[in-house]
């Protein structure tokens, strides 16, 4: 049986993260594309949950440090991930025997 949603909580701040989680579908920062991304692979339900995990691990990490939140852009956060993902290709291409290489952009497909 699957899963629909998280479930119902009388906790007000898990409440207040999902719906700032939610509200970032169309948000241009990182956190908006970290929703997207994981929306298309998990569905909206999950991706709200773990996009208001991550919005809980930085209001944690400002309480109990005294850290400031420094917002990333959406390209910087794309890059990164992109760089991760080919990465791991690269390390699993080579594990089952194969060279992982890079075409140059300029040809067509």
């Amino acid at each position: 049986m699957r899963s629909r949603g998280t479930k119902p909580s009388a906790n007000r701040v898990a409440t207040a993260l999902r719906l700032a989680a939610s509200c970032l579908h169309h948000s241009r920062r990182a956190l908006g594309a970290f929703f997207r991304r994981i929306n298309a692979r998990l569905g909206t339900p999950k991706a709200i949950t773990a996009t208001a995990h991550t919005l809980a691990r930085f209001v944690y990490t400002m309480l109990k440090y005294g850290t400031a939140y420094v917002a990333q852009g959406m390209d910087e956060y794309e890059q990164r991930d992109r760089t991760r993902v080919v990465a791991h290709l690269s390390r699993r291409a080579q594990e089952l025997g194969y060279t992982l290489v890079q075409t140059p952009e300029d040809v067509p497909a």
